[in-house]
């Protein structure tokens, strides 16, 4: 497969995957907003979400206070900022777009009416029909599009490019996820019918709540949260699981020149299969999972370098 072709399904993937993500951050964050708290401590959940992203230079120069609104309206339907809603979609269809003989006719549809119908939500639109249900139709969209891709496309050498994609960018936003909303919840720990709710839409933003249930049968914990989220091999959502992915298309896919990423991908995927939750906490979830973005963006760079276009070419 060309590198240019393959590049092109690569971010194709990605773009959607951080699109449904970021539906899911900013849903749980605004579900958290509307339960009793000061004003400071939900300009904090929301603050974290412009750091996450590294967008704190962009933000700034757009706005002067950091709040609900002006988060979401910068992380929903910015045309400027590379990573919104409204940009990933674009990007994803514009990816789809350029490898369009490739994709399947199902494929190409969903992708194309995605874009379609996005690219006529307006932000007030958005906001009078509902953010949680905007955010419901980006998680729906971008189920169709993944349902799609398994259901129609060849398991070739695209389809694994494609997974490779998806489960790259699902394990960092995880990661993100985890990291920024542990933190805000872990110090308050009362056990009350506010952290209850507030674990619960986390665990929500992730599809992870009935697995939870299943899983542990008992009241929702930090660890074990922490636990599911990291560490579980059969939770789709899971650190885990997305690297026992990443390896294993790889592995598919590997050639003279992907030997390094390959094994850099095996290794952190072996701390996950042979890690204990308790190790992790007593090390730092906010220090150990910092050390897993930068190791998610290595592998992703060791990918382009092998496989596609080098990502300071392709910037």
């Amino acid at each position: 497969m060309l590198s240019r072709t393959a590049d092109h399904l690569f971010w194709m993937s990605r773009y959607i995957e951080r699109a449904e993500n970021l539906a899911r951050l900013l849903d749980v964050t605004w579900q958290m907003s509307l339960v009793p708290q000061s004003e400071e401590a939900a300009n904090q959940s929301w603050a974290a979400i412009i750091a996450l992203n590294s967008l704190e230079e962009a933000y700034a120069a757009k706005y002067s206070a950091v709040n609900g609104e002006n988060v979401l309206r910068f992380m929903v339907s910015d045309h400027d900022n590379y990573a919104s809603i409204h940009s990933c979609l674009r990007l994803a269809r514009e990816n789809a777009h350029a490898v369009r003989g490739t994709l399947t006719t199902e494929m190409w549809e969903t992708m194309n009416a995605t874009w379609l119908e996005a690219r006529e939500k307006s932000f007030e639109q958005i906001v009078n029909a509902g953010i949680g249900d905007y955010c419901e139709w980006v998680k729906l969209r971008s189920s169709l599009s993944r349902g799609t891709t398994l259901g129609t496309l060849l398991q070739d050498e695209a389809f694994h490019f494609i997974r490779l994609g998806t489960l790259l960018e699902r394990a960092d936003n995880t990661a993100r996820i985890l990291d920024v909303k542990y933190h805000v919840l872990r110090p308050h720990g009362d056990e009350g019918a506010t952290d209850f709710y507030q674990w619960g839409a986390l665990l929500r933003s992730l599809s992870g709540f009935e697995v939870y249930r299943k899983v542990y049968r008992d009241v929702i914990t930090p660890e074990r949260v922490a636990d599911l989220l990291i560490l579980h091999s059969d939770m789709p959502r899971s650190l885990r699981f997305c690297l026992n992915g990443v390896v294993k298309n790889i592995e598919l896919v590997a050639n003279s020149h992907s030997g390094e990423t390959l094994r850099r991908a095996g290794q952190l995927y072996s701390q996950l299969r042979y890690g204990r939750i308790e190790d992790i906490l007593k090390e730092g979830l906010h220090e150990w999972l910092t050390d897993f973005m930068d190791c998610i963006y290595l592998i992703g760079d060791g990918i382009s370098k092998d496989f596609l276009v080098p990502m300071s070419e392709a910037a």
